[in-house]
């Protein structure tokens, strides 16, 4: 069938990886949510968010219902969130978020991502402090004024709003969470996805040739299915 058909091939095999990816830790959060808080999302602000951000992601309702059975049980496993912090290649600052039912596994597999690469794991607060921490809403822009919404939400923590692709982001301080989910529900506001983000103070500038050793390593720790998200301070 040609080259063609094989990249096509590739790239939707890759896709599909990473929906399946994206699925497990979604699964994960569920069973965290639902072991903190219980099974009923209305009583239950974290599962609520983590619902709607699972049916953002398409993840599938069967599969949404079978994780908060799976989570109800008391020989479910429990998982604990871990971040991990520490220097890639050439300098570049990185932070690992993490859940995992095996600190032991995952403790040896994100220090040996960092050491294959020429980098160094880290102590906790080692390359945190050169990243600040974030709320971010995105939800359809719809009918939606701008300029009025930001009105309306600067009194619940609103530093900024943006639209990209008929969608609107806005993005408050780590603290404000709470304040803005609620002014958005309250508005009607039918959020897509509701998370944190971390994002570099600075930059650091790399050729080419070294940004593809640092990618290489980011590669290899984002496969590993413990890992939730990586950031880092590359240009």
């Amino acid at each position: 069938m040609g080259r063609a058909f094989e990249f096509r091939k590739e790239r939707k095999f890759k896709r599909w990886s990473k929906m399946s990816k994206v699925f497990t830790r979604l699964g994960k959060e569920i069973v965290m949510a639902v072991k903190a808080g219980g099974p009923d999302p209305d009583n239950n602000a974290k599962l609520r968010t983590v619902i709607q951000n699972a049916k953002g992601a398409s993840m599938p309702k069967d599969r949404i219902e079978a994780a908060i059975a799976r989570a109800s049980n008391k020989d479910e496993k429990d998982y604990e969130e871990i971040t991990y912090e520490g220097y890639g290649p050439h300098g570049v600052a990185v932070i690992v978020e993490t859940s995992t039912d095996n600190l032991n596994r995952t403790v040896a597999n994100i220090r040996h991502y960092f050491t294959k690469a020429g980098g160094s794991l880290g102590t906790s607060g080692s390359v945190s402090f050169m990243f600040e921490r974030k709320a971010v809403f995105r939800f359809a822009k719809n009918s939606w004024d701008i300029e009025e919404l930001e009105l309306e939400l600067i009194d619940f923590g609103l530093e900024e709003i943006a639209e990209n692709e008929g969608e609107l982001f806005i993005y408050t301080e780590f603290e404000d969470f709470g304040n803005m989910q609620k002014a958005l529900e309250d508005r009607g506001i039918e959020i897509i996805s509701a998370d944190f983000q971390r994002f570099p103070m600075s930059m650091t500038e790399l050729t080419p040739e070294q940004e593809e050793e640092v990618n290489k390593m980011i590669e290899r720790i984002e496969e590993d299915d413990d890992v939730n998200h990586v950031y880092h301070n590359m240009a």
